[in-house]
């Protein structure tokens, strides 16, 4: 194939994407277009390891430059694209020449989502997406001695984690009644929670979030009930939105997510998408979905790649995602939601357990505390009717 393959987004889908295409034979051109100055890198450690000053810029890098080069992958870095025309198929960079392209992929991945309150715009009210991010906070890191985090999901939580081991002092605002709700079941929540109160962490519960005040600098975050918690640093955590505007804008179906098959094919027959600004049918749940995680950027680049190889697949993943709090490691295999059994395996006191989410006796996902062996069997198992012996004892 010796199509010019043009790829916008140069994260892990992207990367993988032009990887794959390359192993699969194409011999044409592949231009991976991203944002960033910075080469693909992995964005997991961005709220653990690399926040908490444990790794360089460089080791987040998923690849060498030189293997770009060897790959004869281009890379068109800082370069953020404002308009796709479909029709003349050209990608519309916001400066510089037009990108002609025989074959296109959004890859743009998520960007947190804001909450729009009084004092958001103030220095100190930080997202956490990229390696900017992160720049500059640590420096608000040294020069606070509080911050609070809005939102009590994975990214708060992980940021909370490393504050505390820093000696900061640290508030979690959460609005919902229990932490990663949308996520774990009220077991799992219940540990974490604990964790963190154990670690210091101050959590509120059922915080609604009214303003954030200062003036020239954030000085605290004013709650619904009136009650203000001083801080010097806002990180607002309250999940992530779809990059998906650019393809709406070019005419591309989109819901939540760009609309996939199940190769990763648009409503655009020379366009195809991956990662987690795709939204696609899911017939392992009966639904369509959308998953933020380096798994589903990973594989479904594979699939696309060799979906456009002519080698279609049908893309239907047992998904998994995992997150590192303190010295605590969470796995979570498949999907919770719509769960009507919830089983306990081990003792939650031991630090090490899992529970299992069942839906009409079939086991739907599995969360595992500590106990690594109960989730690589769980991505095998998913699917299958529940029984006391399908996973291991705690």
């Amino acid at each position: 194939m010796q199509d010019r393959v043009v790829i916008l987004g140069a994260g892990q889908a992207g990367a993988q994407l032009a990887q794959s295409l390359r192993a699969s034979g194409h011999e044409g051109e592949i231009l991976l277009v991203g944002d960033e100055p910075w080469l693909p890198y992995q964005r997991p450690p961005l709220s653990k390891k690399f926040l908490a000053g444990e790794m360089e810029a460089e080791g987040l890098e998923l690849r060498p430059a030189a293997f770009y080069e060897t790959q004869r992958i281009g890379l068109r870095l800082s370069t953020p694209v404002e308009a796709v025309d479909c029709r003349e198929k050209r990608v519309y960079p916001k400066a510089g020449e037009p990108i002609s392209y025989d074959r296109l992929v959004f890859a743009t991945g998520t960007r947190p989502r804001s909450i729009p309150l009084p004092g958001a715009d103030l220095p100190g009210v930080v997202t956490l997406r990229g390696i900017a991010d992160v720049d500059a906070m640590r420096p608000l890191f040294k020069q606070s001695s509080r911050i609070a985090v809005v939102g009590g999901g994975y990214i708060g939580l992980e940021v909370a984690a490393v504050a505390r081991s820093f000696g900061v002092e640290v508030t979690v605002l959460e609005a919902q009644d229990r932490v990663m709700k949308r996520v774990v079941s009220p077991a799992v929540s219940a540990y974490f929670e604990n964790l963190h109160g154990e670690n210091g962490v101050d959590l509120r519960l059922g915080a609604g979030v009214a303003a954030f005040e200062g003036a020239s600098q954030v000085e605290g975050v004013r709650l619904a009930d009136g009650t203000v918690v001083p801080c010097g640093m806002v990180l607002v955590a309250v999940g992530a939105a779809p990059n998906d505007e650019l393809a709406a804008k070019a005419g591309i179906e989109v819901s939540d997510g760009i609309l996939v098959d199940g190769g990763g094919r648009t409503s655009d027959e020379n366009v195809h998408a991956a990662g987690d600004c795709t939204r696609f049918h899911s017939a392992r749940y009966g639904r369509s979905i959308r998953l933020e995680s380096v798994q589903n950027a990973i594989d479904q680049a594979k699939a696309v790649a060799s979906d456009m190889a002519g080698k279609p697949v049908d893309y239907d993943p047992v998904p998994w995602f995992w997150s590192d709090q303190y010295a605590t490691k969470l796995q979570i295999a498949g999907l919770s939601q719509d769960y009507d059994e919830a089983v306990t395996v081990g003792d939650p006191a031991s630090g090490s357990f899992y529970v299992a989410y069942l839906a009409a006796g079939r086991l739907i996902a599995v969360d595992s505390i500590n106990h690594p062996r109960s989730h690589m069997l769980a991505r095998r198992s998913i699917g299958e009717a529940w029984r006391a012996d399908l996973l291991p004892a705690a």
